[in-house]
């Protein structure tokens, strides 16, 4: 069973489909085609007994009825790191909602926020960032990364695809520390 990451999904936000909107996904030409298109990566990528934290922005101003739809569709075991849009989101049945977390996935340590960090808990062990919210307009610093779905492909991604993005900004693998 795998651990997979993501963010951003947005599911239900019409807005982001609009040119004159911040950070456009103007590839889908309705909401209807855009959330079906991220379910269905979703669950190309994610297996039902797989691990997803969702690192923020699961839905904005979508209908309780279709948020919860959509979140039944997808498969694995979820958990929710709060972002900026999540207010309706905290109502479906998550594994859990932080506002932050800290996990070991095969040995490596990650801190996960919706925001990019500067510095987080265990950085000098060697403990990576992951985040969301900047849809793919922040780059990583080497030891950080936008794990949203603007970046991937709009689907959850797993550490070894995290590890080799990162190895290819000339950033080391080793595995976490004391």
């Amino acid at each position: 069973m795998a651990t997979l990451f993501t963010a951003d999904t947005h599911f239900g936000h019409v807005r982001l489909l609009r040119p004159d909107f911040g950070t456009p996904r103007p590839k889908f030409s309705s909401i209807e085609e855009h959330d079906e298109t991220l379910i269905a990566n979703w669950n190309a990528t994610v297996a039902p007994g797989d691990t997803v934290w969702h690192l923020g922005d699961f839905s904005y101003k979508c209908h309780p009825q279709r948020e919860r739809e959509i979140f039944d569709r997808l498969q694995g075991i979820k958990h929710l790191v709060r972002g900026n849009h999540d207010k309706s989101a905290l109502d479906l049945p998550w594994a859990s909602i932080r506002d932050v977390g800290q996990v070991v996935v095969d040995g490596r340590g990650l801190w996960l926020s919706h925001y990019a960090h500067r510095t987080w808990p265990r950085l000098h062990r060697g403990d990576l960032h992951l985040y969301g919210h900047s849809h793919g307009t922040l780059p990583g610093d080497g030891r950080s990364l936008d794990i949203g779905v603007d970046c991937w492909g709009y689907r959850p991604v797993g550490l070894p695809e995290i590890l080799d993005a990162l190895a290819l900004a000339g950033v080391g693998t080793g595995e976490r520390q004391g």
